[in-house]
C-alpha cells in the first residue's frame, strides 16, 4: 500500500529572540576569542539539555520541516531534519520519552541532522494529544502514552523508517535512537524489525530474553550507574545476545541517572560527563553500521 504523506514547513521562531541568541553567542565567543557560527553549534557539539532545547532549535540553520505520513490506518506525525552535505545520508528515528514529542526530541533530532544523518522524530501519540501537550501538560502525555499498544507502535516505526529511506536524499538504511519509553521501544524494534540497520538504546529496559533470537541489527545500549530499575534488565539480555552471537555493546556511566542525556545538570556533573561519552560513541556506532 502506498505511503501518502503531507508536509508544512517549520514556523521560524521570534526574530527578536533570535536576534537575541545571535548576540549572546557572539558576545561569549568574542569574551573567550573564539570564531564560531553564533547560529551553529561547534563539530562535536552534543544535543542541548531541555532547558536549551529551544534556542538551539530557534537559531538552527539547518532545514526541519513537520511531515504527516499516512498508510492505511496509520496516520504518523514526524520532525525531519535535514543535514547539510551533498551526499545522501542514513536515517535515523528519534523515538521519543515517555512525555512524548517534545522540544529537546526535536533538538536530538537536529544534532543528529548535524552529525551529518536525516533525523525523524515521529509523535506516536499523534491524533491522541495535541501538538503542544508533551512540553505544556507532561502528565496527560505520560497518562496517553501507556495506552499505546505496542504492535501498533512497532508498525508505525517501520512505516516512518521505510518512509525515510525513500526520501531523494536518503540512503537505504535506517537505524532507531530512543530514550527511556523510547529506549525500551527501539530494543523491542530491534526484535520486530528485521530489516532494521542499528539500534542504540537510552536507558530502556531490555525485551524478555526469548524474543532476543529474532534481532537481526546490532545494538548498543547506554545506561546510567543510578538507575537499578532499567540496569537490572541488563545482564539477562547480555548473556543472551552473547550466547547468540549477536551484537549487543553496553556502557553504564558512573555516577549518571536516568534521563542523562536530558538532564545534563543533574547528577553533580556525572550527567554531562555520560552525555560526553554517550554522544559521540552513538555516532560511531550508526556510522558504523549505517554509514557515514
Amino acid at each position: 500500500m502506498p505511503i501518502s504523506v503531507t508536509t508544512r514547513a517549520a514556523r521560524p521562531g521570534s526574530a527578536l529572540f533570535a536576534s537575541l541568541a545571535v548576540i549572546i553567542s557572539l558576545g561569549v565567543c568574542a569574551a573567550v576569542g573564539l570564531s564560531v557560527r553564533a547560529d551553529q553549534p561547534p563539530a562535536g557539539a552534543l544535543p542541548a539539555g531541555a532547558p536549551d532545547a529551544m534556542t538551539r532549535l530557534t537559531s538552527s540553520p539547518r532545514h526541519g520541516e513537520w511531515v504527516t505520513i499516512t498508510q492505511g490506518a496509520d496516520t504518523v506525525r514526524a520532525w525531519v531534519v535535514y543535514p547539510e552535505r551533498k551526499t545522501k545520508a542514513p536515517v535515523v528515528v528519534v523515538i521519543h520519552e515517555i512525555f512524548g514529542l517534545t522540544n529537546w526530541i526535536r533538538g536530538v533530532a537536529d544534532q543528529l541532522a548535524a552529525d551529518g544523518f536525516i533525523a525523524i522524530a515521529p509523535d506516536l501519540m499523534t491524533g491522541k494529544i495535541s501538538q503542544a501537550t508533551p512540553d505544556s501538560a507532561p502528565q496527560l502525555a505520560t497518562a496517553t502514552i501507556r495506552t499505546l499498544k505496542p504492535e501498533d507502535v512497532q508498525r508505525q516505526i517501520s512505516l516512518v523508517g521505510d518512509y525515510g529511506m525513500k526520501l531523494p536524499a536518503a540512503a537505504r538504511k535506517y537505524g532507531v535512537v530512543g530514550f527511556c519509553w523510547g529506549g525500551s521501544t527501539v530494543f523491542n524494534h530491534a526484535v520486530a524489525a528485521p530489516g532494521l540497520g542499528a539500534s542504540v538504546v537510552y536507558y530502556g529496559t531490555s525485551p524478555a530474553t526469548p524474543s532476543l533470537a529474532a534481532i537481526k541489527a546490532p545494538v548498543l545500549g547506554l545506561y546510567g550507574e543510578n538507575d537499578a530499575r532499567v540496569n537490572a534488565t541488563i545482564p539477562a539480555a547480555d548473556s543472551a545476545m552473547k550466547a547468540l552471537n549477536k551484537t549487543y555493546e553496553t556502557k553504564v556511566f558512573a555516577g549518571a541517572g536516568h534521563g542523562f542525556l536530558r538532564q545534563q545538570d543533574g547528577q553533580n556533573g556525572a550527567n554531562l560527563s555520560a552525555t560526553r561519552e554517550a554522544w559521540p560513541m552513538t555516532l560511531a556506532f550508526f556510522r558504523k553500521h549505517l554509514g557515514s
